[in-house]
């Protein structure tokens, strides 16, 4: 069969024509968010990819400049049909699609915290309508720009949440979600089950609650192992179906092209039913639309940076504002790594089999194409993914073919699930096991950290193309990795950061050659991990790789509850705690960490010091005798002072304790008890005079900070700094 070769659009063979248009868009897209540098990035590549030799291409980047910027603007500006019940105790009923609850009247999208613990089906709920939470915390989740990105031309962006959300009502799916997901828990059991509905439909929702062990999670696990993209149905699940699909047609003789078009006019719209539209789906599914249309009319493979572009041209004007979202981001960057994995193989040693260099440079190369995404987003970058990458995949090429088998037998699944289960828990347990390995912690990655991996990028593109020399390309690398790595070395983080953890404290002191973390936050009444997913990323975008000393205040719930994930993922070299509260769960609960991990706990009192980097740290409560048997009243106290500048952290001290402590003259007070009213006296705001005062506060039911601490504030002259208005604040040290 001969095969007839696409006409090209420009005389430039090279460039498809996708590939200016897909340009132009993401420059609209960026000029629409304010953020005209990147506009002018985007059209100068699509520039110097023609050479300036034709107009067509540059036409198509200025027709999808105005595209692109046209879908952005109106995505952006349609309005919030929920805004006028902002604030308002209400119920809704509608469609829980796993992610968000789908409203009919209005109609909308709004997002549940807590998420409810059920599958898609019909909800009634209640609790009342809040804004989104911004990004307020270092390296943590900005809610509000992530609904944002979840909106497109089709489909409206949740712009509310519904808070303290609590189940009235619940009705499961029926039809074809309904049908498979029984099908996929058929004689399995419940973690076998959630992680098979997490592969095959996306819905983490269930093996998010499952533990290896207390305090380390089956997600966690197959992050640590570089496993977590398996967790989800994507472009790498919809390949392994379509070509399972394609084989047994061609086993039936069925030929072209009833053999390429039966998989995509049927499975990949089946998929789109049973998981919703997703930034990773939506581009496997047109990828793989594109490349079996190509196929069944007789046209050959696609050109795979043509089909790369086109489905990011439909992606993003249909779904502008994905441009923002992480999954998107490295779904494209992966599969335009492997693109050039053929060229890697063939520079691997022959004697190697075909398979094994194809898995090992495709492994290799969506792992260098995305690592600056998930270092900056994560904060870690696994240290095993390679072997764990190269085991998994075997086990996935047979476990989502008979995982989706079972799905569509239903209630008869059980029928398949036999061998499904045995399959599910070799993977489990690949993932524990390569999960215990040691992670590589990463810090923020400022613009010149992306540059720098752009210029080292492009010049191991060039080597697989034949263009430079590898010794070129290594000494490109070392040169943008000592450039990266200068700043920091030259001017060391002194700092004072104090954590935006809602309700509750957490205090980071960053010096060259020490590092403490006074308190973790907690979470009071919520099964919410502060520690892991708050407190944990904000050290891991700041650089933080290891603790120094630890500083259990005393044991309050919102105080030191957080500082159990600390331990359990971090580095920690002292714990230090004041007055031991016997029998307390969640001081117990950190002290079982602190053994599991070997770390030293000491009980200091009034009178220990000790001083680092010209900082000199004095603890001034409590004494070595017990004052008195209430918590606050036992409040780990410290004095922090460089040189003449002296600041304070009180815990939760109250008056009169804190009157008792002699703090002296500082310049920065950090409020005892989120700014209780029985804090901060006026008899010490005298004595202390300081200039400045924190306030470590969130959403609460006790009214901090007091109005009366705040008067006081503002007779004394205070300027008064919040974690509830500012987010996190950083602090410098002189």
């Amino acid at each position: 069969m001969t095969h007839t070769a696409p006409l090209p659009l420009t005389r430039n063979p090279s460039v498809p024509w996708p590939l200016p248009a897909v340009l132009g868009v993401l420059g609209g897209i960026l000029l629409a968010l304010n953020l005209p540098w990147g506009t002018l990035l985007a059209l100068l590549a699509a520039f110097v990819l023609t050479q300036g030799k034709d107009w067509k291409p540059l036409l198509l980047a200025a027709i999808g400049g105005i595209a692109g910027f046209t879908s952005a603007s109106v995505t952006l500006a349609r309005p919030d049909p929920m805004a006028p019940w902002i604030g308002a105790q209400v119920t809704l009923k509608g469609y829980w699609d796993g992610q968000f609850l789908n409203l009919d009247d209005p109609r909308a999208r709004v997002a549940l915290a807590p998420k409810p613990p059920r599958p898609p089906g019909q909800l009634t709920v209640s609790g009342r309508l809040e804004r989104p939470a911004p990004g307020r915390t270092p390296g943590g989740f900005n809610q509000a720009a992530w609904l944002r990105s979840q909106g497109g031309l089709l489909t409206p962006a949740p712009k509310t949440v519904l808070g303290a959300a609590r189940v009235r009502a619940y009705q499961p799916a029926s039809g074809a979600q309904g049908w498979f997901r029984r099908g996929l828990g058929a004689g399995l059991n419940e973690r076998q089950a959630a992680l098979m509905q997490a592969i095959e439909l996306g819905d983490r929702g269930d093996i998010g609650r499952e533990e290896f062990r207390d305090g380390y999670t089956v997600r966690d696990a197959f992050s640590r192992a570089g496993l977590a993209h398996l967790m989800a149905l994507s472009g790498q699940n919809v390949a392994l179906l379509t070509g399972v699909i394609v084989l047994l047609l061609g086993r039936l003789n069925l030929g072209p092209p009833a053999r390429y078009l039966i998989p995509a006019l049927l499975l990949i719209p089946y998929l789109f039913l049973l998981v919703g539209v997703s930034p990773s789906i939506a581009r496997a599914v047109l990828m793989g639309m594109v490349a079996l249309i190509g196929l069944a009319v007789g046209r050959g493979r696609a050109d795979p940076i043509a089909a790369i572009s086109l489905a990011g041209l439909v992606c993003l004007l249909l779904y502008p504002l994905w441009l923002l979202d992480i999954g998107f981001q490295l779904s494209f960057l992966a599969v335009l790594g492997l693109t050039l994995s053929g060229r890697l193989a063939d520079r691997l040693p022959e004697k190697w089999p075909r398979v094994l260099r194809l898995a090992l440079s495709a492994t290799v190369l969506a792992e260098l194409a995305t690592l600056p995404v998930i270092a900056s987003t994560f904060g870690q970058l696994p240290l095993v993914g390679l072997p764990a990458n190269l085991l998994a995949e075997v086990v996935m090429a047979v476990l989502v073919p008979l995982g989706f088998l079972a799905g569509l037998l239903g209630p008869a699944g059980f029928l398949v699930n036999w061998l499904v289960g045995p399959l599910a828990s070799l993977l489990l347990l690949i993932a524990e096991w390569f999960g215990r390995a040691p992670v590589l912690s990463w810090g923020h990655i400022g613009p010149a950290g992306f540059v720098a991996y752009a210029v080292a990028a492009l010049a191991g593109v060039l080597w697989l193309l034949g263009r430079v020399r590898g010794k070129a390309v290594l000494a490109v690398a070392l040169g943008c990795a000592v450039l990266t790595a200068l700043p920091p070395l030259l001017h060391p983080v002194r700092e004072i950061t104090y954590l935006d953890v809602g309700q509750g404290d957490s205090t980071l002191v960053r010096l060259r050659n020490f590092t403490m973390l006074i308190d973790g936050g907690g979470s009071v009444g919520s099964d919410y991990d502060v520690g892991t997913r708050t407190v944990v990323p904000a050290l891991r975008s700041m650089g933080v790789k290891k603790i120094d000393v630890v500083v259990a205040t005393h044991a309050d719930t919102d105080h030191i509850e957080g500082l159990t994930g600390v331990l359990n993922n971090l580095k920690v070299g002292e714990l230090w705690i004041g007055q031991p509260k016997q029998g307390d769960p969640v001081l117990d609960a950190v002290l079982e960490a602190a053994k599991d991990r070997g770390v030293q706990v000491r009980q200091v009192s009034r009178g220990d010091r000790f001083s680092v980097d010209g900082v000199k740290f004095t603890v001034l409560w409590p004494q070595k005798s017990i004052f008195s048997t209430a918590d606050n009243d036992n409040s780990v106290a410290l004095t922090l002072e460089a040189g003449s500048w002296r600041t304070a952290f009180l815990g939760d001290l109250p008056d009169p304790a804190e009157n008792l402590i002699g703090l002296g003259n500082l310049d920065l007070l950090k409020a005892a008890h989120h700014g209780s009213r029985y804090s901060s006296s006026t008899e010490l705001l005298r004595r202390t005079t300081p200039k400045d005062a924190i306030i470590s506060v969130g959403r609460n039911t006790y009214g901090h900070p007091s109005p009366d601490l705040l008067e006081r504030f503002r007779q004394a002259g205070v300027k008064v700094w919040r974690t509830d208005d500012l987010g996190t604040i950083h602090w410098p040290i002189p």
